[in-house]
């Protein structure tokens, strides 16, 4: 897969919604139903990140839900990159990006939106033919206002904000040009998770939805 062909399907995964929900999931059992809220709710493009021992077995309980689109998140090393690609993760996403990491993505065919936090950053990655990043993290680098003045030297660059994204805060990303969609966790409580609260997720999930509108 070529940078180009991974950007253009990242950029596709980006526009389904306003929100991509990042999940944390501790317990395997609660994936279908997790997904299938979220998908219900408008949600349909998901980031399960690779921070719990369940993590692939998410991934994969997650990918047999219909109308999702389930990718894997805190890519660091080639071996995740194999390990989600196994498990049936359809796009990754990363908190930064190495060449290891960029070489393991292209070399399975696995789109990448690799994070992306100063101007530099951007620009290393554009010149490798990435153009859709995650802007990451998000808030502790300047929120919107500073992903507004990295887009204005470098239009071509398009972003998904992730880290301290909340409805509080979502629509000013949201409103910018260079923002197709933004990563957040708060579609998917824990509190609402472990008491498989489906329909308060898929509430959130609604709500979410309609953002950016």
């Amino acid at each position: 897969m070529t940078p180009q062909e991974a950007s253009r399907r990242a950029r596709e995964i980006c526009s389904l919604a306003p929100i991509v929900p990042v999940l944390v999931v501790e317990d395997a059992s609660k994936a279908r139903p997790l997904a299938e809220a979220l998908v219900a709710g408008g949600l349909p493009a998901l980031e399960v990140t690779l921070r719990t021992p369940a993590a692939l077995e998410v991934i994969a309980e997650m990918a047999q839900v219909k109308g999702g689109v389930v990718g894997a998140g805190t890519l660091v090393t080639p071996d995740d990159v194999r390990a989600a690609k196994e498990a049936g993760a359809t796009f990754g996403v990363s908190p930064g990006a190495t060449d290891d990491l960029i070489d393991a993505c292209e070399a399975l065919d696995l789109p990448l939106l690799a994070g992306a936090a100063t101007a530099t950053e951007a620009m290393r990655l554009l010149a490798r033919g990435y153009d859709m990043l995650k802007f990451f993290p998000a808030e502790a680098s300047g929120g919107a206002p500073a992903l507004k003045a990295i887009g204005a030297p470098l239009p071509q660059i398009s972003f998904c904000p992730t880290g301290g994204v909340s409805p509080a805060n979502a629509e000013s990303y949201l409103a910018l040009p260079n923002v197709f969609c933004a990563g957040g966790s708060w579609v998917a409580p824990a509190n609402l998770v472990a008491q498989n609260d489906w329909a308060s997720i898929e509430g959130l999930a609604k709500a979410a939805s309609t953002l950016g509108q």
